[in-house]
């Protein structure tokens, strides 16, 4: 599949910093150190999308696990209050490498500053990116971005069900701690962390893969980093540097293209309300690979409904001067979904995204993984059991099947 779309110029600025010795968050093998100056530009090499937690922070320190996907240099973190509802205040922001579960490799953890500060308010509805942390971080690298809470939030903004445990503290600022002492308390949520952003050499880009649990690769072994958009991920970072691209998971459990607003305990914002915050503004994104349509299909949307919905997601992505790749929905014929009648809107989705030409290109994930001899199921070796998610082998299959140099914007 080729993609013809007239390229865009990405927005950043190469930043001049100091150089960093054996202290430094991490040292960077050769070949995955960018270049700097006007040869490289900034990529998101992690994302999530902005949902909500349920009940609040107070006077404590939440320590979240991320892994890049691709390398570069002059980290910088996105914090996000976007679906708060009073300011977000901390004084202590530190990224260090995780060593396992909590803890941090000794000597790697450093200090974020934003503007300047090492305190950052943020207002309700906004984010804040830290200033560029010098120094190289390589591809596939598990980091800790701790934060402590000042005062107690109202409502929260985090990522749910991220298949990665993140970690909550007893009392008090612990960012700085690379012990795993203080931090008793598991969370399957990912909090106020919404990018991690790097400066990569300027052929790099990101691919934001927006959909709904399948994205968020629900049914995956948890801190194992087996979604499929991981698995993509891994297969980029194999390749020559000219040919990597970035990926940015924007996925949510139970999201819909046309429905849905983010309250605590909601599947988000629909994909058509969110597409600007989540993916658009996400600094490298060049491609969308969209994956989603089976919650609307099961809240009783139509053939024709969704099919708009689809081509409003294409003009936009186009008016900002972006590709936008289709994914074929998945398999759903052993799953709660399942009827005779959505089967049929499924699979007129699929043709649509296969034969219209309207997409950029596709990315064949129900041919992927159905079951040859009944395609309107998953293949029992990818069905995580519930005939609906696959499980770690159907992501793998999942991340396996697009062609890599499909995903580049041209």
């Amino acid at each position: 599949m080729g993609m013809t779309f007239t390229a865009w110029r990405r927005v950043g600025a190469s930043l001049l910093v100091t150089a960093v010795g054996a202290a430094g968050l991490v040292a960077a093998a050769p070949d995955e150190m960018a270049t700097g100056g006007a040869g490289s530009g900034l990529v998101t090499t992690w994302g999530a999308a902005d949902d909500i937690a349920g009940g609040s922070l107070s006077d404590m320190t939440v320590r979240n696990v991320l892994r890049t996907s691709v390398g570069g240099k002059d980290l910088r973190i996105r914090i996000s209050n976007a679906n708060g509802d009073q300011p977000l205040v901390s004084d202590s922001v530190y990224v260090g490498r995780q060593d396992s579960g909590a803890s941090v490799v000794p000597g790697s953890s450093r200090r974020l500053t934003f503007s300047g500060s090492t305190t950052v308010t943020i207002p309700p509805g906004a984010m804040a990116i830290s200033d560029p942390l010098p120094g190289t971080v390589p591809a596939l690298t598990s980091l800790t971005v701790s934060l402590h809470v000042v005062g107690t939030t109202g409502v929260i903004t985090a990522h749910n069900r991220a298949m990665q445990h993140s970690y909550k503290s007893t009392s008090g600022d612990h960012a700085a701690d690379e012990s795993s002492t203080a931090y008793q308390t598991e969370s399957s949520a990912w909090y106020f962390l919404n990018a991690a952003i790097v400066e990569a050499p300027r052929p790099v880009e990101t691919v934001a893969t927006l959909g709904d649990s399948i994205t968020s690769s629900v049914g995956t072994t948890i801190d194992t980093n087996r979604r499929w958009p991981d698995i993509l991920a891994a297969r980029y970072a194999k390749l020559p540097e000219p040919r990597r691209l970035a990926i940015s998971n924007e996925g949510i459990s139970g999201n819909r293209v046309l429905g849905g607003i983010a309250k605590a305990g909601s599947a988000g914002a629909s994909a058509l309300a969110r597409l600007d915050k989540d993916v658009l503004t996400k600094p490298g994104v060049r491609t969308v690979l969209v994956l989603e349509g089976i919650n609307d299909i099961y809240a009783g949307a139509t053939t024709g409904q969704l099919l708009a919905g689809y081509r409003q997601l294409i003009a936009r992505v186009h008016a900002s001067g972006r590709c936008i790749v289709g994914g074929t929905l998945t398999p759903m014929g052993s799953s709660f979904v399942y009827t005779p009648e959505k089967e049929a809107i499924r699979q007129a989705v699929n043709t649509f995204i296969r034969t219209s030409g309207e997409f950029d290109g596709v990315a064949d994930f129900d041919a992927a993984t159905r079951d040859p001899a009944d395609p309107s199921r998953l293949a029992a070796a990818y069905d995580g059991g519930d005939g609906l998610h696959p499980n770690d082998a159907g992501n793998q299959a999942m991340g396996d099947a697009p062609n890599l140099d499909s995903l580049r914007c041209k």
